[in-house]
């Protein structure tokens, strides 16, 4: 059997597996919240898993891994650190267990409806939903790129047949399943990854190319590997690894994730799975990206989202292994556009259609709806893959767009009791506003040649990391100056409505 046959059977049995947990775990799914949060019965292993597979798709493993790498070298390995300590264990320690508890005790099944239910405000939710569904498109676009550019260059196989695959398990993901079918094929996608990576840092590392240890220990001492980095390379590193790592703390795909976890037991386990997790494959994908510039030279380097494939293909890697590649990374990406396309079509049938528009809409037909708006999104996801807009812009613009926004507003509810409808406006809009800005210079930039909207264009991650900052000063500062203000007041329903939100009954441990 030839080298294309072991790599096509590879990815056969992983298409067959996924098809199986769809058709067995479609036979569960009997309403509307067995689709959106699983009947919030997932353990500790699902969540996390489901977590980190969402998380980590072929953007961070192209994209990020090959710009990172191209960038800073070995520093570049500071954005897997990052994301496993802020990007999971603290986020995990922060905010699974309260996002758990509040929204199993209230009935929470969306961002959206958190922000209505905590601030009593249905404009809010409205507004939500809509940059979430908009806002998440150039997101799941990136993930279909991301793999297509590894098909290509590993298979050679065009990349448009590439994403047909990524759409096709998708959609039968989701259409038979939901949230359900979807975490347990992140269980066993995430296992996949995990596996893949550990073999793939093995083989890279002893390939002739880096020479072991040793080889790398060399390549330290140059200034491709560790570069003398710029005041202005240190920032936009740091604003990377800020934006990728904190920026997931207001992805509603993200928190959805908390929403499932079947009780505070399995939500404090989540915190060791998804650490080591996110520690291996994050970890693991950034310090292959960081070895580019032992693989190529300044004249050969091609083009950000070819340099990893480009990197695995001349590692010479066993044809076994490329074929586990290939399903690690159609992995990741699926379970990641099933995340995106969930969060955003439940948030299209249910915050929007079911609560503006057709508010006598029986949870059945809300049922059909949501799976319709999945089977649209990915579609619409796939149209805006097809144009030629680099990955990270993608990823960076939707993340910077909704964790801007969303950010402060969700964080601060969980625990402080202060924050009132007024800050979290001025958050959501400050944050918003911000980070707006590279995206409108990126479609300005082929209209207005000016050399400063293209370099605004490409500074994503820090106009994010602005957003979210500011977003949190807003937040806390128009809630206290509102407060203050209406000191005298009587008590309102809002406050009311926020008294009841805090009833936690988790305990301090």
């Amino acid at each position: 059997m030839n080298s294309q046959a072991i790599i096509w059977l590879t990815i056969a049995v992983y298409i067959a597996a996924m098809v199986a947990v769809a058709v067995i775990s479609g036979r569960k799914v009997k309403n509307l919240a067995d689709i959106t949060v699983g009947g919030r019965s997932a353990g500790a292993w699902l969540s996390a898993l489901s977590y980190g597979t969402a998380y980590f798709s072929a953007v961070m493993f192209v994209g990020y891994a090959g710009g990172t790498g191209l960038n800073y070298g070995l520093w570049g390995v500071l954005a897997g650190i990052g994301n496993a300590v802020f990007g999971s264990w603290l986020a995990w320690k922060v905010l699974a267990r309260r996002t758990r508890e509040v929204s199993a005790r209230l009935n929470i099944k969306s961002m959206p409806q958190l922000f209505e239910t905590r601030y009593f405000s249905k404009s809010m939710a409205s507004f939500a939903s809509v940059v979430i569904f908009i806002f998440l498109i150039p997101y799941s676009a990136s993930v279909y790129k991301g793999l297509a550019s590894v098909a290509d260059v590993l298979l050679g196989i065009d990349e448009m047949i590439c994403m047909v695959v990524i759409a096709a398990v998708s959609v039968l993901l989701l259409v038979f399943g939901g949230y359900l079918a979807q975490a347990r094929a992140d269980f066993v996608q995430g296992i996949i990854m995990m596996f893949g990576v550990a073999l793939l840092i093995f083989f890279v590392i002893r390939c002739d190319t880096v020479n072991g240890v040793e080889g790398i220990m060399e390549y330290a001492k140059t200034a491709e590997g560790l570069p003398d980095l710029s005041g202005s390379a240190w920032l936009s590193l740091i604003s990377t690894v800020l934006m990728t790592s904190f920026g997931t703390w207001g992805l509603p795909q993200m928190v959805q994730k908390y929403f499932g976890i079947k009780d505070d037991k399995q939500a404090k386990r989540g915190i060791i799975i998804s650490t080591f997790f996110a520690l291996l494959v994050a970890g693991g994908g950034y310090f292959i990206g960081s070895l580019c510039h032992m693989f190529f030279t300044a004249e050969t380097m091609p083009a950000q989202d070819f340099i990893v494939p480009n990197m695995l293909k001349m590692a010479g890697l066993p044809t076994v292994l490329l074929g586990v590649v290939l399903v690690l990374l159609i992995s990741a990406s699926v379970s990641t556009l099933c995340s995106i396309t969930l969060t955003a079509s439940s948030t299209f049938s249910v915050d929007i259609v079911k609560k503006s528009i057709r508010p006598d809409m029986s949870e059945k037909k809300t049922t059909v709806l949501t799976k319709a708006a999945c089977i649209f999104f990915v579609i619409m996801s796939f149209v805006v893959a097809t144009t030629d807009t680099p990955i990270l812009d993608m990823m960076s613009y939707s993340w910077g767009i909704i964790s801007g926004s969303f950010l402060a507003p969700y964080v601060i509810a969980l625990y402080w009791k202060k924050a009132n409808k007024q800050g979290a406006w001025a958050g959501i809009l400050g944050g918003f506003i911000i980070a707006l800005v590279p995206a409108v210079c990126k479609l300005l930039e082929s209209l207005v040649p000016i050399p400063a909207v293209k370099e605004i264009a490409a500074m994503g991650p820090a106009f994010a990391c602005a957003a979210m900052i500011i977003s949190i000063a807003l937040v806390f500062g128009v809630s206290e100056v509102y407060n203050r203000v209406n000191a005298g007041a009587k008590k309102t329903e809002s406050i009311a409505q926020a008294d009841k939100f805090y009833t936690f009954t988790i305990k301090a441990k």
